[in-house]
């Protein structure tokens, strides 16, 4: 039962992969996705996935020590296996990018019609993990 006493959430502000090659996930986010780094260095980079959402690609093995920053203390953190995460598209973009997928050799392993009247597009990034592109309708929030 959810604790009505809790203060509300604003929603989900990162979402964080662990990757084997990051200048290899580099290329794939950046160049097939198009998404633009906010801050890359040898162990992390971090892309604006939608206003108010950050995807976090951390170098695999980086993260199981504290990082001591000026204004305080990262914990360490990790994960491993392959993930999925869904990035939100509208509907007339679907098709466009399927076609773009397509073109630059990604396999679409699968797609799905909602009861809701949402679509989704499945396919992996370079470690495996499974993205998603969905429409609106997905969930009663969206």
């Amino acid at each position: 039962m959810p604790n009505e006493d809790a203060p509300p959430l604003g929603g989900v502000l990162e979402t964080s992969l662990y990757v084997d090659d990051l200048p290899r996930a580099r290329t794939f986010y950046e160049e097939v996705l198009g998404l633009r780094p906010m801050v890359v260095d040898e162990r992390i980079a971090a892309y604006p996935a939608a206003p108010g959402s950050v995807l976090l690609l951390f170098q695999r093995g980086t993260t199981g020590t504290p990082v001591e920053l000026p204004g305080g203390v990262i914990p360490p953190h990790d994960g491993s296996g392959h993930l999925h995460y869904a990035f939100a598209v509208a509907p007339e973009q679907l098709a466009a990018w399927q076609a773009h997928l397509e073109a630059r050799g990604i396999v679409i392993e699968g797609r799905v019609d909602w009861p809701r009247g949402s679509r989704s597009l499945y396919f992996r990034d370079p470690d495996g993990n499974l993205v998603e592109l969905a429409t609106p309708g997905l969930w009663k929030n969206y």
